[in-house]
Parts: C-alpha cells; structure tokens; sequence
C-alpha cells in the first residue's frame, strides 16, 4: 500500500482540527464526554502531529531499526493519554474538583510520560521530523537546554520543584482562574515528566545512555520522598488549602476535605507505585545490560 504523503495527513490534522474547534465553539454543552472541553489549537497540534512524525518514522527507518511492537504501543498509549486528560471531558473535571485535577496531573507527570518514555521510540519521532524541526531540535540553545534539565543534579530537583511549585495554594488559585497559566503549568508538567523518565528509563548501559543504572537508582529515591510527604499533608489536613475548587464549583458532591484528601492520596499512592516500577524497570534493565556485556566479552 502507497504511504500517504505527508501533505494529505497534515491536511487530515487540520481539518479535523477545524472541525473539533467549530464544534466546541458552537455547540459546547451538547458534547459528549470524549470530545474536548475546551480546545486548543497547541495541544491538538502538539499530540496529533507527534503521532504523525512517529508514522512518518516508522516509514522512514528501516525494519530492523523499529521498536518492538510493545515499546510502540507504549509511546502511542502514553501520547494518546496526554490526550485524554487535556482534550477531553476529563479536563472539565480536572478544572472544577481537586482530585481529578491531581489525575491529570499524575498522567502528565507520571503514567502518561512513562509510557512515552518506556516506548524509546526517540529515534523513530527524529526520523520522521520535518527538516525546519529538526534544526531547532538539533539547535546549540536546544540541546545546550536540555543537557542542564537532564543532569543528573537538576532532574530529579525539578521534578519534585515543579510538583510542589504548582501546588503552592496562593499560587494554584491564580492558576485555575486565568487559562494560559493553567496551559503553562499542564505543558510544563509534561515535558518535564517525559524528560525525566526518558532519562531514567533509558534501557541502554552508559555510554551511550547520559547516566548510569545506580545513578538512576539514586534519582528515583531522591523523587521518592518529596512526594510522600506533600500526599501525606494533604491527605491527612484538617485545612482546605485550595477553596478555589469552591469558586469554581465543584461537580460532584464532596466537602472540600474530602476532595483534598482524596488527591493527595493520588500523589502518595500512585506516585510512589510509579517509582517503585521504575526502580524495577532500572534493575531489570541493568541485569539485561550486564548480561550482554558478558555475552560480548566471555573472557571478561
């Protein structure tokens, strides 16, 4: 079967875009819960067009240089899940009870870019980048960035910095009344989390992966705590700390504790299970490692 060009599917992506915007503009209370709450041109484009590179990647490389199916499966699952929860319903939710909110962000922060970052399928999106993209991709300012986000000093820092920072209730309030903040914060939280599993997950031996399995090892316990004690606050307050879910209006019937109980909960439980998998994932990968060095070199 002839590919289809890449022109027609970046026809197809704005034309359903203009679509959905259209819809959501002129009929939003008549929408069902998986179409988008409020629609914005940047994350569509963001999420469709990543998966229209990673095709275009896919036709580009070679078999023998494709991801297995299931790491593919998990870079599209973990894609579509940043989907979900900024172009669905789910966001609606997310805006108006505290506990949904701190879902999304579990998926934009963890599960989610998990998911991309167990897919390795970095590789395959390159490949299928537009010339202009990768430029800037390939560009000093970019790759001089991303190699001070990515040390192992300030990985594990900022990501524990920016769950804490968005949390900050004075600053929280602000956030969930004024639209391009909440955009800021939901974009930060996922490119940060994608970032920072990319580099813990990474199932190559250093060189050529950034770091190596113990120091990984390390970045994961450094996350780990941070984030059980700010559940363990919130879950167990007697104080609401967030009464902006009050001005906004809450859609389910829950006292204000309970809504704060329950998501602080979601960063305790869920956020220390994902740790604990990725410390698996780190082990595994590292006897995997071992092993084929071993294999490489019998006499060592």
């Amino acid at each position: 079967m002839k590919p289809i060009p890449i022109r027609v599917s970046y026809g197809v992506v704005l034309t359903l875009g203009a679509v959905l915007y259209a819809v959501c503009r002129f009929y939003p209370a008549h929408l069902p819960v998986w179409m988008p709450w409020e629609f914005h041109w940047t994350e569509y484009l963001a999420i469709t067009l990543t998966l229209v590179w990673f095709a275009r990647g896919l036709r580009t490389l070679p078999a023998e240089q494709h991801p297995p199916l299931w790491r593919q499966g998990c870079f599209i699952a973990g894609v579509l899940s940043f989907y979900v929860v900024l172009q669905t319903g789910v966001d609606y939710y997310a805006q108006h009870m505290f506990f949904a909110h701190r879902w999304a962000h579990f998926v934009l922060h963890h599960a989610g870019a998990f998911l991309i970052a167990m897919g390795m399928c970095g590789k395959v999106l390159y490949a299928g980048l537009p010339q202009p993209v990768k430029r800037v991709v390939d560009s000093r300012p970019v790759q001089a960035t991303m190699n001070v986000l990515q040390h192992p000093a300030v990985a594990p820092v900022l990501f524990v910095a920016l769950l804490y920072f968005w949390l900050i209730p004075q600053l929280h309030t602000r956030v969930m009344l004024d639209e391009p903040l909440y955009m800021i914060m939901n974009w930060t939280m996922a490119i940060n989390g994608v970032m920072f599993w990319a580099l813990v997950l990474d199932s190559r031996a250093k060189p050529p992966a950034r770091l190596s399995h113990l120091m990984r090892a390390l970045m994961i316990l450094i996350i780990e705590l941070p984030q059980m004690v700010l559940g363990a606050i919130l879950s167990l307050s007697t104080t609401d700390y967030y009464p902006v879910y009050e001005i906004c209006g809450r859609v389910l019937d829950m006292t204000a504790l309970n809504d704060q109980h329950y998501g602080g909960l979601i960063i305790w439980l869920p956020g220390t299970l994902t740790s604990f998998a990725a410390m698996i994932v780190v082990l595994v990968t590292m006897r995997l490692n071992e092993e084929k060095a071993e294999h490489a070199d019998p006499a060592g």
